[in-house]
């Protein structure tokens, strides 16, 4: 067998190998209540689970979640103005996946900070019990080619990129008299289900 010639070998190690995200890791001094809250709303239950740390999964993977706890840790009352992370997120396989848990969640009293219309996504964002904002979003598109596509090329996503905030009660009212996704989006983009009050953007601006 003929060997790598040793500059095609060093050329491999500089090449850029892709991973794929596969957990966020929260420190929290409310362990239980944190992962009763992910089990609630993702299906992540816990692989390992203790006083300190615990690795919660709502997939195959051996976890998704990690939460870390000391008794050192103490709130951020001024985690609005600080740097760090805004949010994480996690993705349904359809918008009537995503759709049927926000009505899930809701009758369990679980109301999202802000919903949004991005264009690419519809984005329903939760606060957790730490107060870290979790973004339950679908794809409108359906296929991440054509929803990349649309943000590299749509004048309406470089002009607005946040998109446009909803009121999910209007969402889901239209959704159940039987208005179909691609109806559903061009209503929503367009502002027709406007909230009537602002939403907690949970940002300093």
């Amino acid at each position: 067998m003929e060997a790598t010639p040793p500059v095609a070998v060093a050329e491999s190690r500089r090449t850029i190998k892709i991973p794929k995200l596969h957990h966020i890791n929260l420190k929290t001094i409310r362990m239980q209540e944190m992962i009763d809250w992910y089990g609630t709303v993702l299906g992540a239950k816990p692989n390992v689970q203790g006083p300190m740390m615990a690795f919660l999964t709502n997939d195959g993977a051996n976890h998704r979640i990690a939460l870390l706890s000391t008794p050192k840790l103490t709130d951020d009352p001024d985690r609005r103005s600080h740097v760090g992370m805004h949010h994480s997120a996690f993705e349904y396989a359809s918008v009537d996946d995503l759709l049927d848990t926000w009505v899930r969640l809701h009758d369990a009293g679980i109301e999202p900070h802000m919903a949004l219309d991005h264009g690419m996504t519809l984005s329903c964002y939760y606060v957790d019990p730490d107060g870290n904002s979790l973004e339950l979003q679908a794809d409108w598109f359906g296929d991440w080619a054509k929803s990349t596509e649309w943000v590299k090329t749509s004048p309406e996503f470089a002009a607005n990129p946040v998109g446009q905030f909803l009121d999910m009660k209007q969402v889901i009212a239209a959704r159940d008299s039987g208005t179909d996704v691609q109806e559903l989006h061009r209503r929503s983009y367009g502002g027709e289900f406007a909230p009537a009050t602002p939403q907690d953007m949970r940002i300093a601006l």
